[in-house]
C-alpha cells in the first residue's frame, strides 16, 4: 500500500490527516506548534483547525491557522459550521481563512444552541444547511471540502435512510470526501460503508481516529454525541488510572489493533483528533510507517 522514508515518514499511497483545536492560552498555542511540528514528517495531507458553532472560536480558529500557515509548510484546512450565523458573518471568516491560503474546509452543520437532540434550525439570514454551505464554498473556488459521517448514525437522524439522504445532498453539492465521527468497533464502519457504496456514492469515506487519552473522558463524550465504546475496550482500562503509563500502553495498544484490522481492509486514509497533543498519535505514525513499510515489502 504505501512505504516509509529513511525519516520514517509516511509515503505513497496512504493519506493521513490531522485535526487540532483552537487553543485558549498562549501555552496552548505553543503546544499545537509543537505537534504540527512532529506531524510534519508523517507527510500530512492536511492539518485541520476546527470551528466552534456560531463562531464561539472564530478569532482563536483563524489565528492557529495564521500561526501555523507561517510555520510550517504543511497544508491547512479550516473548519465551518453553519448553525448561529447569517452569510454574511460567515462570508467574512471564509475571507479570513482564505487571505492565509486555506482553500481546503471541513464543512459542518453543527448542533443546535440547545444541545445535542434539539431542533436544529438554521440562522434565518443564514446557509440552510451544510450542502448550502458546501454549494457557495464549491462556488467560490475552493479546492477541497470535507464532509461529516456517522457509522452510528447522526443523532439527529431517524434511521439510516435520512441519515445517507442527508451525506448524499452534501456530496451532490460538490463534497470531495467524507471524515466519520470516531468509532471503535471497525464492523459498524464497514457495515456504514456498505450504505454508502449502495445509495450510489463513491466518496472516500476516511475512518477518525480517536486515540484514547482519557478513557473516562472518552466514554461520557460517546455518550454524548451518540457513538459506543464497547465494553471489551472499557474493560482493557479497569483498574487503569488515566495519566498513567498503564493508560497510554493500553490506549496505543488499542489504535494499533483497530488501524491493522482497517489496513486488513484495505483501508488507505486516516484521520486522526488529536486533541493538541503529540503523545499518542506521533508514536501510532512511526509505528504505522513500519507496518505499511512491512507490507509494501510483502
Amino acid at each position: 500500500m504505501t512505504g516509509a522514508d529513511d525519516k520514517g515518514r509516511v509515503s505513497g499511497s496512504l493519506s493521513l490527516s490531522f485535526e487540532v483545536f483552537p487553543p485558549k492560552t498562549d501555552a496552548q498555542a505553543d503546544q499545537i506548534s509543537e505537534v504540527a511540528s512532529s506531524l510534519k514528517r508523517f507527510n500530512p495531507a492536511f492539518i485541520s483547525v476546527t470551528y466552534g458553532a456560531g463562531g464561539s472560536t472564530r478569532e482563536r480558529s483563524v489565528a492557529t491557522v495564521h500561526r501555523l500557515a507561517r510555520e510550517t509548510s504543511v497544508p491547512l484546512a479550516a473548519h465551518l459550521t453553519c448553525v448561529g450565523a447569517s452569510c454574511r458573518a460567515l462570508d467574512a471568516v471564509i475571507d479570513d481563512f482564505r487571505s492565509y491560503g486555506v482553500e481546503r474546509f471541513v464543512v459542518l452543520r453543527g448542533d443546535s444552541p440547545d444541545g445535542v437532540g434539539a431542533t436544529y434550525r438554521p440562522h434565518p439570514q443564514g446557509y440552510q444547511d451544510t450542502a448550502d454551505l458546501v454549494r457557495h464554498l464549491k462556488a467560490t473556488g475552493a479546492s477541497e471540502i470535507s464532509v461529516s459521517a456517522y457509522p452510528e448514525r447522526h443523532p439527529d437522524s431517524p434511521d439510516w435512510r435520512a441519515d445517507i439522504d442527508t451525506l448524499k445532498r452534501k456530496v451532490d453539492a460538490g463534497a470531495d470526501r467524507a471524515i466519520t465521527q470516531f468509532f471503535f468497533d471497525n464492523d459498524r464502519y464497514e457495515s456504514y460503508v456498505g450504505r454508502v457504496r449502495a445509495a450510489g456514492l463513491s466518496i472516500p469515506i476516511v475512518p477518525g481516529i480517536l486515540p484514547i487519552h482519557n478513557i473516562n473522558t472518552v466514554r461520557d463524550f460517546a455518550a454524548r454525541c451518540g457513538a459506543s465504546v464497547p465494553k471489551t475496550i472499557l474493560s482493557r482500562f479497569n483498574g487503569i488510572e488515566p495519566k498513567t503509563a498503564g493508560h497510554r500502553r493500553a490506549a496505543l495498544q488499542i489504535a494499533q489493533e483497530q488501524i491493522e484490522d482497517l489496513l486488513a481492509r484495505d483501508i488507505g486514509a486516516f484521520h486522526f483528533y488529536t486533541l493538541n497533543r503529540g503523545n499518542l498519535v506521533v508514536p501510532l505514525c512511526r509505528w504505522l510507517a513500519g507496518q505499511t513499510g512491512e507490507r509494501n515489502a510483502a
